[in-house]
């Protein structure tokens, strides 16, 4: 059976900041809809995923700032530039034997990592 993870609560102070930020760095924002007051749900993909992250008020008690996601990439050179272009900070790629990775944080400080392989043992 395969397992498959959807959605990924990251938490936020300023929801219409973190959805324009997201949005530059190229993630779709699938749904945004004020449920009801106190709950609203935003729900972005980033390109060619199958997971999304979700931010809005009333979605998680985590802290802003204390999330922290890895991604996968084709290519960590590409990817890295496509921050840049966007206005985002991002880290220099870091080469390891196990992937090369590009460092990246969201207005509130949660923490993104994207690693591209060589070949993933599972697809």
């Amino acid at each position: 059976m395969d397992w498959k993870i959807e959605l990924i609560p990251v938490p936020v102070t300023d929801v219409d900041r973190a959805k324009a930020f997201y949005e530059k760095v190229g993630f779709n924002a699938d749904q945004d809809h004020k449920v009801h007051e106190g709950l609203r749900f935003v729900q972005l993909t980033p390109p060619g995923s199958a997971c999304s992250i979700a931010i809005g008020e009333g979605i998680t008690d985590k802290t802003p700032g204390t999330q922290e996601i890895q991604v996968v990439v084709a290519d960590a050179e590409a990817a890295r530039r496509q921050l840049l272009d966007a206005g985002v900070d991002a880290s220099e790629v870091e080469v390891q034997p196990w992937g090369s990775f590009v460092y990246f944080g969201d207005p509130d400080g949660n923490r993104w990592s994207l690693q591209a392989i060589e070949s993933r043992p599972n697809g």
